[in-house]
């Protein structure tokens, strides 16, 4: 039996559910019977352990399951019969003045809100378009090269060198001794033997790259490095120490040459140039749609969150926020650090679960109200397309087919997709082409 709903806030409603009190001792005596079927003890045999012990060592726990059994479907018929869509859990307290013989508890929730969604048509959207070019190509090309290098003692006649002395230059891999000291102390980490590293990559402090270039092998150097304040060693940063490098071997890079056995390297099995930079070209045309879409899909969902109007039910947002800190908590335990004692404050995931609800509700308004739902041809065409750069399409279809959970994951991306047509449909939209390193995001690197 419930109470009249009350309303105390744009989203938070509140009602009493209650039920006989005999319900529950019932239910509870039916389920003690069943757990002595079973029940061991010593001194008895199985299934013969007297009633009160059974419920001396069962009921605790017997009672607390029927009472959550019986509040959850008596809130969930409530919840029915006043035709409410509960956002999230509720908060469910006991009632102190419940009437003789019944039990009665307070129920505080959220319901799910109205959305209401902008007019589109007077919605400005900058989408981006992108070309892949020669420049492009070539670029990869030389990346392709760098990732296939092997080096070459320097200072040996041939083509960088001439048989006489050679000095560490930017592009070298130098293997170096070196020993660190603070206030004359050697500090843990501060030592190695035989360290390799190629000068230019930035694997070592800018201090220690310039103090090996210009070493001949054989040379030692003692210099002083400061550390930064943020250096991930903490003992040491902020400190300055002495370091004392000694210059044991000096290799310089040799690029393959862009040959049909490069071509083969990466393929092409008749080592023809031509098929290699097809093949090149494909392959970044295909990663450039795919930036160009999430950009588009980027700027179609900011436009849905400046235009519809809504109350975000705050309890999705907790929820979603304790997700979104798992998730990090597994990620980085996936990379091997220990997150044991690693505290991870809401406040820091709050701002996007806030977003992520904020669309959810949007898009399921949107979808519902347009029949924008994906449909099988859809879904297969999307998995048939993420197949396309595997070895085996065959293998990739069945991997998603026989998962329901990843199945569903490509549906939700094609009605993303869906929604994204649609409102681009709809909206002005004004395209703007960028540069190709802007949108895969490499122009800081290059």
């Amino acid at each position: 039996m419930a109470t009249a709903v009350e309303t105390l806030g744009k989203l938070e409603r509140r009602m009493t559910i209650s039920f006989p009190l005999s319900d529950v001792r019932t239910e509870v005596e039916k389920r003690l019977k069943v757990q002595a079927r079973s029940a061991r003890a010593p001194g008895f045999r199985p299934g013969k352990v007297p009633m009160k012990m059974v419920a001396a060592q069962y009921g605790y726990q017997i009672e607390t399951e029927v009472l959550n059994d019986k509040v959850g479907r008596a809130f969930n018929d409530a919840a029915n019969e006043n035709n409410l869509r509960v956002a999230g859990f509720p908060k469910i307290e006991p009632k102190q003045d419940s009437a003789e013989g019944q039990l009665a508890f307070d129920a505080t929730f959220e319901v799910y809100p109205e959305v209401e969604i902008g007019d589109l048509t007077k919605v400005d959207i900058e989408t981006v378009k992108s070309t892949v070019t020669d420049a492009e190509i070539d670029k990869t090309i030389d990346i392709l090269r760098k990732q296939r290098v092997h080096f070459h003692t320097k200072g040996e006649a041939g083509e960088h060198g001439d048989g006489g002395e050679a000095i560490a230059a930017n592009g070298d891999r130098v293997t170096v001794d070196f020993v660190g000291k603070i206030d004359g102390v050697e500090f843990p980490g501060g030592k190695a033997d035989g360290y390799a590293f190629v000068l230019g990559e930035g694997r070592m402090l800018p201090e220690f790259e310039a103090a090996t270039v210009g070493l001949k092998v054989g040379e030692s150097k003692t210099f002083p490095l400061a550390f930064p304040e943020d250096y991930h060693g903490k003992d040491v940063a902020g400190k300055t120490a002495e370091f004392t490098i000694t210059l044991q071997k000096l290799e310089w890079a040799h690029l393959p040459e862009v040959d049909a056995e490069f071509a083969k390297s990466l393929g092409v099995e008749n080592g023809d140039l031509a098929k290699m930079r097809e093949d090149i070209k494909v392959n970044l045309e295909r990663e450039v749609a795919g930036r160009v879409k999430a950009r588009n899909k980027e700027a179609v969902m900011d436009a849905l969150v400046k235009t519809a109007t809504l109350d975000v039910p705050q309890a999705l947002v907790a929820q979603d926020t304790e997700r979104l800190a798992e998730m990090t908590r597994q990620d980085m335990a996936a990379r091997g650090m220990n997150v044991k004692d690693v505290p991870f404050p809401p406040e820091l995931f709050k701002d996007k679960a806030e977003r992520r609800v904020r669309l959810g509700l949007i898009l399921s308004q949107l979808v519902g109200d347009n029949n924008l739902q994906a449909t099988p041809e859809q879904v297969k065409a999307q998995v048939e397309d993420f197949a396309q750069s595997y070895e085996d399409p065959r293998e990739v279809l069945k991997y998603y087919y026989s998962d329901r959970r990843r199945l569903g994951e490509v549906e939700a991306l094609v009605l993303e997709e869906n929604v994204v047509t649609y409102v681009l449909g709809l909206a002005k939209t004004t395209a703007k082409e960028i540069p190709f390193d802007e949108l895969m995001g490499s122009a800081a690197q290059a």
